[in-house]
């Protein structure tokens, strides 16, 4: 009965000053590494995923090119694969994370699930292969690629806790929304302080 945590998209390109930078992206970046500095023990496996958009395309219409973003299916141009945007924000110390793990790449993806890591392990396969069977969740944006995140992990049978002091939303309603989503699909909302084996 392992348990994992997932760091979703800590990235400069949705922290502050980045492309599609939320308020308190920089804080959540401190925060799990303050988390994995004290409780690391706490966690079997610890995932880090990163959008890593194709410069060439439109990722699937996932970029809008011919017309300006809804910010709900098209979003400005962020996170291209090599690009600062797309790398890890400095606050965020990674030196825990046992796996890396790529999503996007050509088309549109929000959960960590549809990523994959450099060697081509997908997430399901090493969460299986580690004995996984809870999950918590920290990372950008509560809204959009914690919650697709979170929805998955619960729809394959994990227990799922989302460290509700440790993501960054798009904006409080959707966020707001998105905890109150989960919370009902079986997620437990917690703090980084009760983080414990």
């Amino acid at each position: 009965m392992g348990r994992a945590l997932f760091i979703i998209d800590v990235q400069n390109d949705f922290t502050e000053g980045g492309a599609l930078g939320v308020a308190g992206g920089a804080a959540v970046a401190r925060g799990i590494s303050a988390l994995l500095a004290e409780h690391k023990a706490a966690y079997d496996v610890v995932f880090a995923s990163r959008d890593w958009h194709d410069a060439d395309n439109d990722n699937g219409g996932h970029f809008a090119t011919s017309g300006e973003p809804d910010f709900v299916d098209t979003w400005p141009e962020h996170c291209v694969a090599g690009t600062p945007g797309a790398a890890y924000h400095d606050d965020l110390v990674t030196r825990a994370v046992d796996f890396h793990v790529r999503k996007g790449q050509g088309r549109p993806a929000y959960s960590i699930f549809e990523g994959s890591t450099a060697e081509g392990g997908t997430v399901f396969e090493l969460l299986d292969s580690h004995g996984v069977t809870s999950i918590d969740i920290a990372g950008i944006a509560t809204d959009y690629c914690v919650r697709a995140s979170a929805l998955d992990a619960l729809e394959h049978g994990r227990e799922v806790r989302i460290i509700t002091d440790l993501v960054a939303g798009v904006a409080p309603d959707t966020s707001r929304a998105a905890l109150a989503e989960l919370t009902r699909a079986g997620a437990d909302l917690v703090l980084a302080n009760q983080v414990e084996r």
